[in-house]
């Protein structure tokens, strides 16, 4: 399974992603679920994924090849906007389930594939979208600023909570982070390494890039007082008086 968080902030755009994939119990493996493509001062786009993964991995060789059947004659390094992007996008995932669908279905193996793409283009503002497996998409809104993707029950309350458009990026980093152990800690289907980006509104740049591992000192730090503030929290919480 998956949990990826994109947020679109009045600062910038934050995007963190896990990388665990399994097929059973005893199947896991480590894939980077953030694809990102950057060309300084005049374009970031950043996509996360979840689902199928030989789908989303054909999704992103398709938009680096610039070749996405059926679409309009322009790749994801010259459209205008980024809703001409999220186009391609879906586009590139109809093509691949078209072709692969249909083989997937005969070992009854899901071809379901959920992306979020976000970032900025020159000449419009940073834009947030969240692509359907089939295909279509909304937009990030000031009324809901964040997508998730995956498993994102466990850690949505903590975002409802914090976060809002004017949330510091630094804050915003650190809630997400505790969302991914809420959902690390009630999901095992969910791991490190996780990915994170922080793009810069009307930078045209990314601005960090890093990969949390196994051990990270902060991400200890963060999940060990994360979880005894909820115990102290708890404990200091009067018991309902109609209880003997």
């Amino acid at each position: 399974m998956t949990y990826c968080v994109a947020l679109r902030l009045d600062p910038g755009i934050l995007f963190c992603s896990d990388s665990r994939t399994n097929a059973g119990v005893d199947h896991i493996a480590t894939f980077s679920k953030m694809k990102v493509f950057e060309r300084k001062d005049d374009r970031v786009m950043v996509l996360l994924s979840s689902g199928n993964l030989s789908v989303t991995q054909s999704v992103f060789n398709i938009l680096e090849k610039h070749k996405v059947p059926d679409a309009a004659p322009d790749s994801i390094w010259t459209v205008d906007s980024l809703y001409d992007a999220a186009c391609l996008v879906g586009d590139a995932l109809r093509e691949v389930q078209r072709r692969d669908g249909p083989f997937l279905a005969q070992g009854s193996i899901e071809a379901g594939a959920s992306l979020i793409l976000g970032g900025q283009i020159r000449g419009e503002d940073q834009r947030l979208f969240n692509i359907y497996p089939q295909g279509n998409f909304i937009e990030a809104t000031y009324d809901t600023i964040y997508f998730q993707l995956g498993e994102s029950k466990y850690g949505k309350p903590v975002l409802d909570r914090v976060i809002t458009a004017s949330t510091h990026p630094a804050d915003a980093a650190k809630c997400v982070l505790v969302s991914f152990d809420s959902t690390i800690r009630s999901n095992i289907s969910v791991g490190l390494p996780i990915d994170i980006l922080w793009y810069p509104r009307d930078s045209l740049r990314v601005g960090l890039q890093k990969r949390i591992e196994d051990g990270n000192p902060y991400f200890n730090m963060l999940r060990q007082g994360w979880g005894s503030g909820l115990r102290r929290v708890f404990a200091e919480l009067p018991n309902p008086d109609w209880m003997v």
